[in-house]
């Protein structure tokens, strides 16, 4: 009897070891693993360290709220999405892709967006399409767009900022508005458009320029009748000059 105990005793250790090494030495090969079709959630790919370098996902698993990736927050007020994110060598979110799209009760909503943000800040380059249709009216905006953003704006410091002026909004509208212009002095928030090529919802195609506050100053487009037109404006948006002129 003791005979046979002692056998069981050392046939079990014997085989959790082999499990063990079997199941450790699958987890650590070197080689590529193929398959043929794979279903997943979502992916974050990762450098040998660990840093968190792409994450691809679904809508619910899309990264915001009180989700850290990197060991930093993410945008608590982004909406999830299906697509991918992108993240420098120090971790920080440098970009992504986005898209969606459903029906709705009058219609459809879908939307595409690519974009590059500037170091530990926000997008300054963007490539969107927007497609809405309500009822019998379809708007369609398709667009490549180049962005100032400010120069002191940092990602942690943007959602204390965001949380500050919501709650002052709760309020004091008034306030609020003052504190974001301070902010906006500072060079703390406050993203501009400087220029737009594509098509805008009124179906004119072209090219619009905006200064350093985001008004516009050139406009060279060709509108839904397809008549071509430049326009000149001044620091106020009144124009100054056209081609060919408009008739009054």
């Amino acid at each position: 009897m003791n005979r046979e105990l002692v056998f069981l005793r050392a046939f079990a250790f014997a085989t959790v070891i082999g499990m063990v090494f079997i199941s450790t030495s699958a987890f650590k090969g070197t080689g590529n693993q193929k398959f043929s079709e794979i279903d997943v959630e979502r992916i974050n790919i990762v450098e040998k360290d660990g840093t968190v370098k792409m994450v691809i996902t679904n809508v619910d698993r899309f990264p915001n709220g009180s989700d850290e990736i990197n060991g930093r927050p993410t945008n608590e007020g982004r909406k999830k999405r299906s697509g991918m994110l992108f993240f420098n060598e120090e971790g920080i979110e440098c970009g992504g892709f986005i898209y969606d799209g459903r029906k709705t009760d009058k219609g459809h909503t879908a939307g595409v967006s690519l974009t590059y943000d500037q170091y530990d800040g926000d997008q300054v380059m963007q490539i969107l399409m927007q497609d809405d249709k309500v009822g019998d009216e379809r708007f369609v905006r398709s667009s490549i767009a180049f962005i100032d953003q400010p120069a002191n704006l940092d990602q942690s410091r943007i959602s204390e900022i965001n949380k500050e002026l919501a709650e002052l909004g709760k309020t004091d509208r008034k306030a609020m508005q003052k504190k974001y212009y301070e902010y906006q002095e500072q060079g703390l928030i406050g993203n501009i458009d400087r220029m737009v090529l594509g098509q805008t919802k009124s179906k004119s195609n072209g090219l619009f320029l905006f200064d350093d506050k985001g008004m516009p100053r050139a406009m060279f487009f060709i509108d839904k009748e397809n008549n071509a037109q430049l326009d000149f404006y001044d620091e106020k948006g009144n124009t100054i000059a056209s081609f060919p002129e408009k008739k009054n």
